[in-house]
């Protein structure tokens, strides 16, 4: 895993008022969407953008999602999505994010497994961390 002094990759949000439900605060799918743009802005910071996975024929899959939430967002709320790549051996991945609050209060924490699927064999790959270093101008970004 990368250096754990470092701060890891996060994107900022603002909760809109049309996110919320009848409770007023953020719905519940909300927060997969935050957790998804966070981790195509980590792929963007990284340089690997969805023409460069078209490119190479694959692109990331989620397989797994857990989220828990620990406290709630509302509307004008203003939040971080941090994103964190933990690899390990054989074909899938996993990424911890963190929705935190602008006082640093943990909203959600969100713990998904992934893989990259090869779009013509339509099977994950063996290897998702060399696809990642070799298409990556800042592999650190994925603790590569």
């Amino acid at each position: 895993m990368a250096d754990t002094a470092a701060a890891p990759f996060s994107v900022g949000v603002t909760v809109r008022g049309y996110e919320t439900d009848a409770l007023g605060h953020l719905n519940q799918s909300v927060y997969l969407q935050y957790a998804e743009h966070a981790r195509w802005s980590i792929l963007q910071a990284a340089g690997v953008g969805p023409s460069e996975l078209l490119a190479k024929g694959v692109g990331p899959v989620v397989l797994e999602t857990k989220i828990r939430y620990l406290r709630e967002l509302r509307a004008g709320d203003e939040v971080e999505v941090t994103c964190a790549f933990e690899w390990g051996e054989g074909k899938t991945f996993r990424v911890m994010q963190t929705i935190l609050k602008a006082d640093g209060t943990v909203s959600a924490e969100i713990a998904s497994v992934g893989g990259l699927m090869d779009l013509k064999e339509r099977r994950l790959v063996a290897d998702p961390q060399g696809y990642f270093r070799s298409l990556a101008l800042e592999p650190e970004a994925f603790g590569l």
